[in-house]
Protein backbone atom coordinates (compact mmCIF):
# COMPACT_ATOMS: atom_id res chain seq x y z
CA UNK A 1 0.00 0.00 0.00
CA UNK A 2 1.54 3.41 -1.11
CA UNK A 3 0.50 6.61 0.94
CA UNK A 4 1.46 10.31 0.09
CA UNK A 5 0.11 13.61 0.81
CA UNK A 6 -3.02 15.52 -1.25
CA UNK A 7 -1.41 19.15 -1.32
CA UNK A 8 -3.68 22.22 -1.79
CA UNK A 9 -1.83 24.80 -0.58
CA UNK A 10 -5.20 25.83 0.78
CA UNK A 11 -5.57 29.88 2.15
CA UNK A 12 -6.89 29.43 4.95
CA UNK A 13 -8.67 32.86 6.99
CA UNK A 14 -6.93 35.43 8.06
CA UNK A 15 -3.40 33.70 6.04
CA UNK A 16 -1.54 35.11 3.41
CA UNK A 17 -0.80 33.22 -0.21
CA UNK A 18 2.55 33.18 0.32
CA UNK A 19 2.23 31.19 3.79
CA UNK A 20 -0.41 28.63 1.95
CA UNK A 21 2.49 28.32 -0.67
CA UNK A 22 5.34 27.68 2.38
CA UNK A 23 3.08 24.73 4.11
CA UNK A 24 2.43 23.33 0.61
CA UNK A 25 6.74 23.12 0.07
CA UNK A 26 7.29 21.97 3.79
CA UNK A 27 4.56 19.07 3.70
CA UNK A 28 6.16 17.51 0.52
CA UNK A 29 9.95 17.88 2.52
CA UNK A 30 8.63 16.03 5.49
CA UNK A 31 6.98 13.77 3.74
CA UNK A 32 9.93 12.43 2.03
CA UNK A 33 11.55 12.79 5.46
CA UNK A 34 8.40 10.43 7.12
CA UNK A 35 8.47 8.09 4.61
CA UNK A 36 5.12 8.91 2.65
CA UNK A 37 5.58 7.64 -1.22
CA UNK A 38 4.53 10.81 -2.67
CA UNK A 39 2.36 14.03 -2.98
CA UNK A 40 -0.09 14.98 -5.53
CA UNK A 41 -0.81 19.11 -6.18
CA UNK A 42 -3.69 20.70 -6.59
CA UNK A 43 -4.28 23.34 -9.69
CA UNK A 44 -6.86 26.17 -9.00
CA UNK A 45 -7.12 29.57 -10.38
CA UNK A 46 -8.43 33.04 -8.81
CA UNK A 47 -9.53 31.64 -5.18
CA UNK A 48 -7.86 30.87 -2.18
CA UNK A 49 -9.68 27.09 -2.29
CA UNK A 50 -5.87 26.42 -3.54
CA UNK A 51 -3.50 29.21 -4.56
CA UNK A 52 -1.37 26.90 -6.81
CA UNK A 53 -2.28 28.39 -9.97
CA UNK A 54 0.32 25.60 -11.90
CA UNK A 55 0.42 22.19 -10.60
CA UNK A 56 3.71 20.99 -12.95
CA UNK A 57 5.70 24.12 -11.88
CA UNK A 58 5.13 23.40 -8.14
CA UNK A 59 6.22 20.04 -8.81
CA UNK A 60 9.50 21.14 -10.53
CA UNK A 61 10.02 22.45 -7.27
CA UNK A 62 9.47 19.34 -5.20
CA UNK A 63 10.89 17.06 -7.70
CA UNK A 64 14.45 19.46 -7.10
CA UNK A 65 13.94 19.56 -3.11
CA UNK A 66 13.30 15.78 -2.61
CA UNK A 67 15.16 12.64 -4.29
CA UNK A 68 13.19 9.78 -3.29
CA UNK A 69 9.58 11.55 -3.08
CA UNK A 70 7.16 10.65 -6.38
CA UNK A 71 5.53 13.85 -6.88
CA UNK A 72 2.08 14.05 -9.20
CA UNK A 73 -0.67 16.79 -9.87
CA UNK A 74 -3.95 16.58 -8.96
CA UNK A 75 -5.02 17.54 -10.85
CA UNK A 76 -3.50 19.87 -13.90
CA UNK A 77 -6.79 21.13 -15.59
CA UNK A 78 -6.62 20.28 -19.75
CA UNK A 79 -9.05 22.63 -20.73
CA UNK A 80 -7.21 25.44 -19.58
CA UNK A 81 -3.85 24.87 -20.85
CA UNK A 82 -2.75 23.47 -24.74
CA UNK A 83 -2.14 19.31 -23.84
CA UNK A 84 1.50 20.05 -25.96
CA UNK A 85 2.75 22.49 -23.74
CA UNK A 86 1.25 20.53 -20.93
CA UNK A 87 3.50 17.04 -22.41
CA UNK A 88 6.52 18.83 -22.97
CA UNK A 89 6.16 20.18 -19.48
CA UNK A 90 5.31 16.34 -18.06
CA UNK A 91 8.30 15.16 -20.69
CA UNK A 92 10.58 17.51 -19.12
CA UNK A 93 10.17 16.35 -15.37
CA UNK A 94 9.70 12.64 -15.91
CA UNK A 95 13.39 12.42 -17.63
CA UNK A 96 15.28 15.18 -15.29
CA UNK A 97 13.58 13.43 -11.98
CA UNK A 98 14.33 10.01 -13.38
CA UNK A 99 10.70 8.99 -13.79
CA UNK A 100 9.30 10.45 -10.47
CA UNK A 101 6.73 12.51 -11.80
CA UNK A 102 2.92 11.42 -12.35
CA UNK A 103 0.58 13.44 -14.42
CA UNK A 104 -2.73 13.60 -13.32
CA UNK A 105 -4.87 15.50 -15.83
CA UNK A 106 -8.79 16.46 -15.12
CA UNK A 107 -11.85 18.37 -16.88
CA UNK A 108 -12.25 21.23 -13.99
CA UNK A 109 -14.91 23.17 -13.35
CA UNK A 110 -17.28 25.42 -15.55
CA UNK A 111 -15.61 28.24 -13.95
CA UNK A 112 -14.19 31.74 -15.62
CA UNK A 113 -10.70 30.44 -15.81
CA UNK A 114 -12.12 28.98 -19.43
CA UNK A 115 -12.63 32.69 -20.32
CA UNK A 116 -9.06 34.14 -18.99
CA UNK A 117 -7.35 31.18 -20.65
CA UNK A 118 -9.38 30.93 -23.96
CA UNK A 119 -10.27 27.49 -23.93
CA UNK A 120 -14.27 28.42 -23.48
CA UNK A 121 -17.12 26.41 -22.27
CA UNK A 122 -16.93 23.69 -25.06
CA UNK A 123 -13.59 23.02 -24.02
CA UNK A 124 -15.09 21.88 -20.43
CA UNK A 125 -17.40 20.52 -22.00
CA UNK A 126 -17.02 18.43 -24.90
CA UNK A 127 -12.96 18.87 -25.50
CA UNK A 128 -11.64 16.89 -22.76
CA UNK A 129 -11.32 13.43 -24.67
CA UNK A 130 -9.66 15.11 -27.83
CA UNK A 131 -7.16 16.91 -25.61
CA UNK A 132 -6.75 13.71 -23.23
CA UNK A 133 -5.91 12.17 -26.57
CA UNK A 134 -3.21 14.33 -28.09
CA UNK A 135 -1.71 14.52 -24.44
CA UNK A 136 -1.17 10.95 -24.44
CA UNK A 137 0.33 11.10 -28.29
CA UNK A 138 2.57 13.51 -27.20
CA UNK A 139 4.05 11.29 -24.00
CA UNK A 140 4.40 8.48 -26.10
CA UNK A 141 5.40 9.03 -29.97
CA UNK A 142 8.49 10.53 -31.98
CA UNK A 143 6.67 13.04 -34.14
CA UNK A 144 2.81 13.97 -33.59
CA UNK A 145 0.31 16.52 -36.41
CA UNK A 146 -3.52 16.83 -35.07
CA UNK A 147 -6.30 17.54 -37.19
CA UNK A 148 -8.66 17.66 -34.55
CA UNK A 149 -12.12 19.87 -34.07
CA UNK A 150 -10.01 22.33 -31.32
CA UNK A 151 -5.84 21.46 -32.04
CA UNK A 152 -4.82 21.16 -35.60
CA UNK A 153 -1.38 21.53 -36.30
CA UNK A 154 1.57 20.34 -38.95
CA UNK A 155 3.61 17.33 -37.63
CA UNK A 156 6.49 17.89 -35.32
CA UNK A 157 9.12 16.44 -33.66
CA UNK A 158 8.91 15.40 -30.25
CA UNK A 159 11.73 17.46 -28.06
CA UNK A 160 12.56 16.06 -25.28
CA UNK A 161 11.00 12.75 -25.96
CA UNK A 162 9.98 11.04 -22.66
CA UNK A 163 10.14 7.52 -23.66
CA UNK A 164 13.59 7.46 -24.73
CA UNK A 165 16.25 8.70 -21.81
CA UNK A 166 14.95 6.09 -19.05
CA UNK A 167 16.06 2.57 -19.48
CA UNK A 168 13.16 -0.03 -19.56
CA UNK A 169 10.95 2.93 -19.09
CA UNK A 170 9.12 2.63 -22.92
CA UNK A 171 5.71 4.32 -21.69
CA UNK A 172 7.09 7.46 -20.35
CA UNK A 173 5.32 9.36 -17.81
CA UNK A 174 2.19 7.78 -15.77
CA UNK A 175 -0.92 9.54 -16.69
CA UNK A 176 -4.09 9.19 -14.13
CA UNK A 177 -7.20 11.03 -14.68
CA UNK A 178 -9.34 12.39 -12.15
CA UNK A 179 -12.94 10.81 -12.40
CA UNK A 180 -16.16 11.81 -11.27
CA UNK A 181 -19.25 10.51 -13.32
CA UNK A 182 -19.41 7.29 -14.97
CA UNK A 183 -19.07 8.59 -18.38
CA UNK A 184 -15.24 9.73 -17.11
CA UNK A 185 -14.78 6.42 -16.07
CA UNK A 186 -15.66 4.81 -19.05
CA UNK A 187 -13.36 7.55 -21.06
CA UNK A 188 -10.19 6.57 -18.78
CA UNK A 189 -11.57 2.65 -18.57
CA UNK A 190 -11.28 2.52 -22.47
CA UNK A 191 -7.25 4.33 -22.32
CA UNK A 192 -6.89 2.10 -20.01
CA UNK A 193 -5.81 5.07 -17.68
CA UNK A 194 -5.90 4.98 -13.94
CA UNK A 195 -8.33 6.82 -11.87
CA UNK A 196 -7.88 9.37 -9.48
CA UNK A 197 -11.31 9.38 -7.07
CA UNK A 198 -12.27 12.53 -4.98
CA UNK A 199 -12.05 12.87 -1.21
CA UNK A 200 -16.26 13.44 -1.50
CA UNK A 201 -16.38 10.23 -2.46
CA UNK A 202 -16.88 6.78 0.22
CA UNK A 203 -15.73 3.36 -0.26
CA UNK A 204 -19.11 2.10 -1.51
CA UNK A 205 -18.90 4.82 -4.48
CA UNK A 206 -15.36 4.57 -5.16
CA UNK A 207 -15.72 0.57 -5.45
CA UNK A 208 -18.65 1.07 -8.07
CA UNK A 209 -16.49 3.08 -9.98
CA UNK A 210 -13.14 0.93 -9.74
CA UNK A 211 -15.72 -2.01 -10.87
CA UNK A 212 -17.13 -0.12 -13.73
CA UNK A 213 -13.76 0.92 -15.18
CA UNK A 214 -12.67 -2.70 -14.68
CA UNK A 215 -15.66 -3.89 -16.80
CA UNK A 216 -15.29 -1.41 -19.66
CA UNK A 217 -11.42 -1.64 -19.87
CA UNK A 218 -11.84 -5.67 -20.13
CA UNK A 219 -14.49 -4.62 -23.11
CA UNK A 220 -11.97 -2.28 -24.37
CA UNK A 221 -9.57 -5.18 -25.05
CA UNK A 222 -7.31 -4.69 -21.72
CA UNK A 223 -5.55 -7.72 -19.97
CA UNK A 224 -7.25 -9.34 -17.03
CA UNK A 225 -3.33 -8.45 -15.55
CA UNK A 226 -3.65 -4.99 -16.79
CA UNK A 227 -6.40 -3.89 -15.41
CA UNK A 228 -6.13 -6.02 -11.84
CA UNK A 229 -3.35 -4.49 -11.55
CA UNK A 230 -3.58 -0.68 -12.60
CA UNK A 231 -2.80 1.87 -9.85
CA UNK A 232 -6.12 3.83 -8.97
CA UNK A 233 -5.60 6.47 -6.67
CA UNK A 234 -7.99 7.46 -3.58
CA UNK A 235 -8.18 10.99 -2.11
CA UNK A 236 -9.15 11.31 1.37
CA UNK A 237 -8.22 13.52 4.57
CA UNK A 238 -5.53 12.50 7.41
CA UNK A 239 -5.79 14.01 11.22
CA UNK A 240 -3.83 12.23 13.93
CA UNK A 241 -4.55 12.74 17.27
CA UNK A 242 -4.01 10.54 20.47
CA UNK A 243 -7.99 10.95 20.49
CA UNK A 244 -10.48 10.67 17.75
CA UNK A 245 -12.70 13.55 19.25
CA UNK A 246 -9.54 15.95 19.14
CA UNK A 247 -9.18 15.42 15.61
CA UNK A 248 -12.25 15.67 14.57
CA UNK A 249 -12.41 18.71 16.66
CA UNK A 250 -9.19 20.70 14.40
CA UNK A 251 -10.97 19.69 11.88
CA UNK A 252 -14.06 21.14 12.34
CA UNK A 253 -12.93 24.34 13.88
CA UNK A 254 -10.46 25.18 10.47
CA UNK A 255 -11.95 23.53 7.56
CA UNK A 256 -15.50 25.25 7.47
CA UNK A 257 -14.08 28.74 7.09
CA UNK A 258 -11.53 27.59 4.51
CA UNK A 259 -14.20 25.84 2.42
CA UNK A 260 -16.77 28.99 2.71
CA UNK A 261 -14.05 31.29 2.27
CA UNK A 262 -12.85 28.69 -0.97
CA UNK A 263 -16.02 27.48 -2.51
CA UNK A 264 -17.51 30.93 -2.16
CA UNK A 265 -15.06 32.78 -4.55
CA UNK A 266 -14.93 29.92 -7.41
CA UNK A 267 -16.98 32.51 -10.24
CA UNK A 268 -18.74 30.24 -12.89
CA UNK A 269 -18.05 31.28 -17.03
CA UNK A 270 -21.37 31.31 -17.95
CA UNK A 271 -23.59 32.73 -15.06
CA UNK A 272 -25.19 29.26 -13.89
CA UNK A 273 -26.34 28.78 -10.44
CA UNK A 274 -23.82 26.57 -7.92
CA UNK A 275 -25.13 24.35 -5.57
CA UNK A 276 -22.68 24.49 -2.82
CA UNK A 277 -22.58 22.16 0.20
CA UNK A 278 -22.41 23.38 3.51
CA UNK A 279 -19.17 23.75 5.20
CA UNK A 280 -20.02 22.02 8.25
CA UNK A 281 -21.84 19.02 7.25
CA UNK A 282 -19.55 18.30 4.25
CA UNK A 283 -16.10 18.96 7.08
CA UNK A 284 -18.35 16.14 9.03
CA UNK A 285 -18.57 14.03 6.07
CA UNK A 286 -14.88 14.30 5.37
CA UNK A 287 -14.09 12.88 9.27
CA UNK A 288 -16.60 10.30 8.88
CA UNK A 289 -15.12 8.98 5.66
CA UNK A 290 -11.62 9.11 6.01
CA UNK A 291 -8.72 8.73 8.48
CA UNK A 292 -9.49 10.72 11.35
CA UNK A 293 -8.66 10.39 14.49
CA UNK A 294 -5.93 7.68 16.21
CA UNK A 295 -3.80 6.46 14.76
CA UNK A 296 -5.12 3.07 15.09
CA UNK A 297 -8.47 4.16 13.67
CA UNK A 298 -6.68 5.51 10.60
CA UNK A 299 -4.88 2.15 9.62
CA UNK A 300 -8.19 0.84 9.93
CA UNK A 301 -9.81 2.85 7.60
CA UNK A 302 -7.15 2.77 5.04
CA UNK A 303 -7.12 -0.94 5.23
CA UNK A 304 -10.86 -1.11 5.16
CA UNK A 305 -10.95 1.39 2.00
CA UNK A 306 -8.14 -0.74 0.10
CA UNK A 307 -10.00 -3.62 1.09
CA UNK A 308 -13.69 -3.08 -0.15
CA UNK A 309 -12.37 -0.79 -3.51
CA UNK A 310 -9.08 -2.62 -4.27
CA UNK A 311 -7.23 0.27 -4.26
CA UNK A 312 -3.70 0.77 -2.99
CA UNK A 313 -2.99 3.86 -3.64
CA UNK A 314 -3.44 7.39 -1.32
CA UNK A 315 -3.14 10.85 -1.41
CA UNK A 316 -4.49 12.25 1.75
CA UNK A 317 -4.91 15.82 3.14
CA UNK A 318 -2.90 16.77 6.04
CA UNK A 319 -3.04 20.67 6.29
CA UNK A 320 -6.99 20.27 7.36
CA UNK A 321 -5.53 22.20 10.56
CA UNK A 322 -4.71 25.11 8.65
CA UNK A 323 -1.43 25.25 10.92
CA UNK A 324 2.26 24.51 9.27
CA UNK A 325 3.61 23.50 12.79
CA UNK A 326 0.22 20.87 12.97
CA UNK A 327 0.38 20.19 9.52
CA UNK A 328 4.36 18.82 9.88
CA UNK A 329 3.94 17.15 12.95
CA UNK A 330 0.62 15.26 11.21
CA UNK A 331 2.51 13.99 8.39
CA UNK A 332 4.83 12.80 10.46
CA UNK A 333 3.01 11.00 12.74
CA UNK A 334 1.13 9.20 9.18
CA UNK A 335 4.77 8.27 8.43
CA UNK A 336 5.74 7.13 11.89
CA UNK A 337 2.77 5.33 13.38
CA UNK A 338 0.72 4.30 10.58
CA UNK A 339 2.46 3.73 7.77
CA UNK A 340 4.96 0.87 8.98
CA UNK A 341 1.66 -0.97 10.01
CA UNK A 342 0.06 -0.81 6.48
CA UNK A 343 2.25 -3.35 4.88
Amino acid sequence: MRVGAFVLAAQFPGQGQGEALHRAVRTAEVAEEGGLDSVWLAEHHFVPYGVCPSAVTLAALLLGRTRRLRVGTAVSVLPSTHPVALGEQAALLHLTSGGRFSLGVGRGGPWVDLEVFGGGLDAYENGFPEALDLLRRWLTEARVGSAGERFGFREVAVVPRPSEALDGDPAGPEVIVACTSPSSVRMAARRGLPMLLGMHCGDEDKAGMVALWRSTALAAGHSRAYVAGAGHVSAGVCQLADRTADARETLLKALPGWLKQGLDAHVTVDGRVRAMRDPVAYTELLCDLHPVGTPELALDRLAATSERTGITRFALLTEGSGDLAATEENVRRLGAEVLPRLG
